[in-house]
């Protein structure tokens, strides 16, 4: 089984293009959106509306949540003066263009989609979040103490655990239980973004779900990340930006992925 995972498009329309003319090459059996399809750049309609034909489910990103409620408030965690005000921009900008139906669409959005498969004997659940299972605006970045990660996936009975907002991709593999004669691995894996990435390399990201015949949680065996990136014409991303009333600084973390 090949699962498709992509977040964090963030109004980004000629990232999402290449995302779907680079996914539909691979062929995937299911394909799920982790959110924030709208904020920092000029086309969040276009991009809401070209998930929504497609009918790919798709859970509440903070910047989603927001918007669908006409909030001046994104939940994001900007920590200088000039991140606050950019911000401000990119919200206000956000709810003046985004249509009334489109807005709908993002209210209707879940907080999370958990999927329990049953390939064989054992049980194995796969848990799609925004930030955490805990907040959509919760950031679980690479360097979280174990301990604080393996709590937050036993608490939501997550044996794989996908998830964006970061902008940053990686995958871990938590032993669970080292002490037990029947160890429970669990897979956290944040799938990077298509629209905004923030690793230092500005093609779009997302990642491919590899689930073999014979799954298990007592061994790493049949369950393989695949991280894809892909190219996307950066420069009519940017320029979008300075044509609008955006601030520069979000067309420059475009073409620098930071």
């Amino acid at each position: 089984m090949k699962i498709a995972l992509f977040s964090d498009i963030h109004a980004n329309l000629p990232a999402l293009e290449a995302f779907f003319k680079d996914i539909e090459m691979r062929k995937p059996d299911a394909i799920y959106c982790l959110g924030d399809l709208v904020g920092y750049n000029i086309w969040p309609n276009e991009v809401i509306n070209e998930i929504r034909k497609r009918g790919i489910p798709t859970i509440a990103g903070n910047y989603d949540f927001g918007i669908g409620r006409t909030s001046d408030e994104c939940g994001c965690a900007y920590k200088t003066d000039d991140e606050k005000a950019n911000g401000a921009v990119s919200i206000s900008y956000t709810n003046s263009i985004v249509k009334d139906d489109e807005r709908q669409y993002l209210r209707t959005l879940p907080a999370h989609i958990k999927v329990e498969f049953q390939l064989n004997n054992d049980k194995l659940n796969l848990l799609l979040v925004h930030g955490s299972p805990r907040r959509n605006n919760e950031y679980l970045f690479e360097d979280r103490e174990e301990k604080s990660l393996l709590r937050i996936m036993e608490e939501s009975d997550a044996d794989i655990m996908c998830f964006g907002h970061t902008h940053k991709p990686y995958h871990r593999i938590l032993p669970g239980q080292p002490d037990s004669a029947q160890p429970h691995y669990r897979h956290a894996i944040n799938i990077g973004s298509v629209g905004k990435p923030k690793d230092g390399d500005p093609r779009g990201g997302y990642v491919l779900l590899h689930i073999g015949e014979n799954p298990s949680t007592k061994n790493t065996d049949n369950i393989r990340v695949e991280f894809v990136r892909f190219e996307y014409d950066i420069e009519k991303a940017a320029k979008a930006v300075e044509d609008s009333p955006l601030p520069n600084a979000y067309a420059e973390s475009l073409r620098i992925a930071r």
